[in-house]
């Protein structure tokens, strides 16, 4: 790390969900391996998309330009998932499990359950600290799955963010800093 605490950041990490109910769990209750959504392959990526409106008169001698909207996404692919995965990737999935078989049934509008997750990435940094991104959404972009005969299967995810916070906060970035 830098003296002015810039780092280099390398690697990936998990994600942890866990139904939203108000509020965010600590730590220790979220990155639990009952929340591991599954190891990721391919890293994870968050993308802020502010959209702004801006209005200025005919001679260019006043502009105002005032934030409209903000667009948030925590994309990853799920490299290890089974048919419980599914049911957090998807508003509409239905597991049951009887008999040694799980099965998922997909699809039929009645059945939206309306959850929200709380989606946690963590990046473990033994050297800089490690760096937490928490978002409150769902799985808006569907899933596709791929079995070819010489690549594993890895389901894509994409949270988009809602607000989870009394002041519309859609991003806590955390960072681990030296204690001086």
């Amino acid at each position: 790390m830098s003296a002015s605490g810039d780092k280099i950041v390398l690697g990936s990490g998990k994600l942890y969900t866990s139904v939203f109910s108000g509020t965010i769990p600590d730590d220790t209750i979220l990155e639990v391996e009952s929340n591991l959504l599954g190891l990721i392959q391919g890293g994870a990526t968050l993308e802020y998309k502010p959209k702004f409106y801006e209005v200025a008169d005919d001679l260019g001698l006043v502009q105002k330009t005032i934030l409209t909207e903000e667009e948030v996404t925590l994309k990853s692919g799920v490299l290890t998932w089974c048919g419980k995965t599914l049911s957090k990737l998807c508003s509409t999935a239905r597991v049951t499990e009887a008999a040694g078989k799980r099965t998922v049934k997909i699809g039929g509008l009645q059945n939206q359950d309306g959850k929200q997750y709380v989606i946690r990435f963590v990046h473990e940094d033994a050297t800089d600290g490690d760096i937490r991104i928490t978002i409150v959404g769902s799985n808006q972009a569907g899933f596709s799955f791929k079995f070819l005969k010489d690549k594993e299967t890895v389901v894509d995810a994409e949270f988009k963010a809602a607000p989870l916070d009394s002041e519309g906060t859609k991003i806590i970035y955390e960072e681990e800093i030296p204690i001086v």
